[in-house]
């Protein structure tokens, strides 16, 4: 493996893997995301949808996947179209990429965070600076802008989709070593 920085060679192609958690999703759109999910992914999909128990006529699933550096950028792109999906994708840092999360709700849109490699989300100075300035501007609590930079108000409302319902399976995430 490549140390980080490491230069690749032209033409190489870095393969990531991630996850994508379709939250809810209503029933007509689900074979939908998963031809738009086969197109990005280059492969057939086959998901196993089970019932959203947070909003009635909705289905939940998730996908590992595997594919090229920003992979997770372009699931997004297609499926947040969709306005009425709860979804959110990672993927994992590379020896030449930063790890992203993105959450995306009908309510709030997308949120896009850059995952360090220890899971955290990590925010640029100029970010922070531009979120403190801000906070003085409005004359709002700067931690209520730090809590938007961290996702916060897109985790308060995805957090009940993200709760099993009663016998659905439980995925494993793969171990930060």
């Amino acid at each position: 493996m490549a140390e980080r920085g490491a230069s690749v060679p032209t033409g190489a192609r870095v393969t990531t893997r991630g996850v994508v958690f379709v939250h809810s999703c209503p029933r007509a759109l689900a074979s939908h995301v998963e031809w738009a999910l086969a197109d990005i992914l280059g492969s057939r999909v086959d998901l196993h949808w089970t019932g959203q128990p947070m909003l009635a006529g909705t289905v939940r699933t998730d996908l590992s996947w595997s594919g090229p550096v920003g992979t997770a950028a372009r699931i997004v792109s297609s499926l947040r179209g969709w306005g009425r999906l709860r979804f959110e994708v990672t993927e994992e840092p590379t020896a030449t990429s930063e790890g992203e999360r993105y959450s995306v709700t009908p309510t709030l849109g997308v949120y896009r965070a850059q995952i360090g490699p220890n899971g955290d989300v990590v925010v640029s100075e100029g970010r922070l600076r531009a979120a403190i300035a801000r906070a003085h501007e409005i004359e709002e609590p700067v931690e209520d802008e730090i809590d938007i930079l961290l996702g916060g108000p897109w985790d308060t409302e995805l957090e009940a989709f993200r709760v099993a319902g009663e016998g659905s399976p439980v995925r494993w995430l793969h171990q930060v070593v």
